[in-house]
C-alpha cells in the first residue's frame, strides 16, 4: 500500500475554557473565607472596582483624579493579561453599575490602619491594654517566662530554648535529643540535663517525649510513682484492651489495688499543653439559612453577609477612558472594564448557583429538618444535578466548603449526601447516616452486660427494622464512631458496675 499525503478539513465541536470560566468555576468553590480574599485582591488590581459601601458616598473628584499610576506602562503590563476577557460594558445589567451619587445599598467594607501596630507584645502607642491583660499566653510563651527565672547559664537557656520550640500544641517534645546535640555541636548529656529542667516547668507533664513520661512526670509530682505504677505505665496497652487479669499480674497488686491505680491515671491530664492558646480558629459562619415558614414549608436565603458587594464605578471609568491617549492606555481601561464586570456578573451568578443548590437540598431532605437525622434520605450529587438542570462537577463544586444554618444546627452541604442501603422489606432504601444513628442508639442503650449487642445481633435488629445490612458493615460503621467491640463494653460495664 503507497503512502501519500493529503490535505483535510474536518469540522467538530469543542468546549474552549477561556481564562474568564476556569476563574468562575473557582469562584464556586471557595469557601465564604477564601472568596473575601480573593475580591480584596481584586479591588487592589482593579481601579475601575469598589466596594458597595451603602450609606458613604462615591469618591469626590479630587480623590479620583486619574493617576499616572493607572494609565502607566508599568501598570499597563500587569493588566494586559486580561486582554483576551470576552465580557463589555454593554453586558453588564443596569444593577451591577454605580451611579456614583451614594445611593447603593449594603454594609459599609471597614479597612484597618496597621500603621500605628505596636510590636513585641509592649504597651505602645494606643494598645488595647484591657485586651492585653485578658490574651491568654501561648505554650511557648508560658514555658519561655519560666525559662527567663529558672538561672540557667547562657548555653543551657539556648538549648532550652531550641527545646521548647520542638514542643507541639499537646505539650510533646517532638525533637531527637541525639540529634538535637549534633546540630547545636554540645554533649548529649548536656541536652538531657536542660530537658530535666525544661519537664519541671508548670504545666506538669510538659516537655515528656511519650504518653508513658508524660503520666510518669505528673505522677513524680504527685509523689504517687512507685514501682507497681511505673509496672501499670509500662503496660498501657494492657490498659486500653481492659485485660484487667494481666494488669493484676504485671503490677502485683489486688483488684481494688489496681482500681485505684486506674483512677488515679484517668485523673491525670494526657495533653498538658491543650489548655493554653493556640492558632486562632476561624469562626464558622453558615452561607445559607434555613428556616420553617407556615404550612410546614421552609425558607432558604443567602447569608448576605458572607456575600462581597462590589460595584463598577461606571463614572471614573468614563473619565479615564476620555483621558486615554496611547493604545496601551486605552487597552488597560479595557481590559480593566472587562474583568470588572466579569467579576460582579460571577459573583451574582455563584450566589444564585448556591440558593438553587441548597434549596434543592433543603427539599430533598426535609423530612431531616423535620424529625431528625432518622429521617435522612439517601442523596447523591447526579439527583441534585439532573434536578436543577445543572452538571454533577458543578454541585459538587458549590457544597464544597459551604454550611448551611438550620433549625438542627449547622452543617455542610456534603452532610446530605449519603450513599443508600436497601430496605429487607423492598421499601425505601435508607441513608447510611440514618443506619449509623440507629446503631449508635442501640449501643447507648445498653445499661447492663445482658443488653450488650453484638454485630450479628445489631445485624438482626436491623433487618427486623426493614434494614437489609452486612455484618461487616455494622463493623465498620461501628468503628467509624469508635464505638467499642462488644466484649470491650461488656467489660467498661463490669467495671463501672
Amino acid at each position: 500500500m503507497a503512502l501519500s499525503h493529503r490535505l483535510e478539513l474536518r469540522q467538530g465541536q469543542g468546549l474552549v475554557i477561556t481564562p474568564q470560566l476556569q476563574q468562575a468555576i473557582k469562584l464556586l468553590q471557595l469557601s465564604n473565607i477564601e472568596l473575601d480574599a480573593f475580591v480584596e485582591a481584586e479591588l487592589e488590581r482593579n481601579p475601575l472596582l469598589q466596594r458597595d459601601e451603602g450609606e458613604s458616598e462615591v469618591a469626590s473628584e479630587a480623590e479620583r483624579e486619574p493617576l499616572a499610576s493607572d494609565l502607566g506602562v508599568d501598570v499597563v503590563a500587569e493588566g494586559s493579561a486580561n486582554h483576551e476577557m470576552d465580557a463589555t460594558p454593554d453586558e453588564v445589567s443596569p444593577g451591577e453599575r454605580a451611579t456614583g451619587d451614594g445611593e447603593q445599598a449594603g454594609e459599609a467594607g471597614g479597612q484597618i490602619d496597621w500603621s500605628r501596630a505596636g510590636g513585641g507584645g509592649s504597651f505602645d502607642h494606643d494598645g488595647d491594654y484591657e485586651g492585653a491583660l485578658t490574651a491568654v499566653p501561648t505554650l511557648s510563651e508560658h514555658l519561655q517566662g519560666q525559662l527567663s527565672q529558672s538561672g540557667l547559664s547562657v548555653s543551657e537557656q539556648l538549648v532550652a530554648t531550641i527545646l521548647i520550640d520542638g514542643v507541639d500544641e499537646g505539650g510533646y517534645l517532638r525533637l531527637d535529643l541525639v540529634e538535637t546535640a549534633d546540630r547545636l555541636g554540645c554533649d548529649l548529656s548536656l541536652v538531657e540535663r536542660v530537658l530535666t529542667v525544661v519537664q519541671g516547668f508548670e504545666p506538669t507533664g510538659v516537655c515528656a517525649r511519650d504518653l508513658r513520661e508524660c503520666l510518669a512526670l505528673q505522677l513524680k509530682d504527685q509523689n504517687r510513682y512507685d514501682p507497681a505504677m511505673a509496672a501499670l505505665l509500662d503496660n498501657l496497652e494492657l490498659l486500653a484492651r481492659r485485660d484487667m487479669a494481666g494488669l493484676r499480674k504485671a503490677c502485683s497488686v489486688d483488684e481494688e489495688d489496681l482500681r485505684e491505680m486506674i483512677g488515679e491515671i484517668r485523673a491525670l491530664n494526657p495533653r498538658p499543653g491543650a489548655a493554653y492558646a493556640s492558632d486562632t480558629a476561624e469562626t464558622l459562619v453558615p452561607d445559607v439559612h434555613v428556616r420553617e415558614g407556615l404550612g410546614g414549608m421552609w425558607h432558604v436565603e443567602l447569608n448576605t453577609d458572607t456575600l462581597p458587594r462590589v460595584l463598577v464605578d461606571q463614572r471614573y471609568h468614563a473619565r479615564v477612558a476620555k483621558g486615554a491617549r496611547t493604545d496601551q492606555e486605552k487597552t488597560f481601561v479595557s481590559d480593566c472594564m472587562a474583568t470588572a464586570n466579569w467579576l460582579v456578573k460571577s459573583l451574582d451568578q455563584r450566589a444564585k448557583t448556591i440558593l438553587k443548590v441548597s434549596s434543592e437540598i433543603v427539599r430533598q431532605q426535609d423530612g431531616f429538618l423535620a424529625f431528625g437525622v432518622e429521617h435522612l434520605r439517601p442523596l447523591n450529587l447526579k439527583t441534585v444535578a439532573d434536578a436543577i438542570g445543572m452538571h454533577e462537577s458543578t454541585v459538587s463544586r458549590v457544597t464544597s466548603n459551604k454550611y448551611i444554618a438550620t433549625p438542627r444546627g449547622v452543617f455542610e452541604l456534603k452532610f446530605f449526601f449519603t450513599s443508600a442501603i436497601q430496605s429487607s422489606e423492598g421499601g425505601e432504601a435508607h441513608s447510611a447516616a440514618s443506619v449509623r444513628h440507629k446503631i449508635k442508639g442501640l449501643v447507648e442503650a445498653e445499661k447492663a452486660e445482658k443488653d450488650v449487642h453484638s454485630d450479628d445481633a445489631i445485624v438482626e435488629i436491623l433487618k427486623a427494622a426493614g434494614v437489609d445490612i452486612a455484618r461487616r458493615t455494622v463493623a465498620k460503621y461501628r468503628e467509624a464512631m469508635r464505638i467499642p467491640s462488644s466484649v470491650e463494653r461488656r467489660r467498661l460495664i463490669k467495671e463501672t458496675a
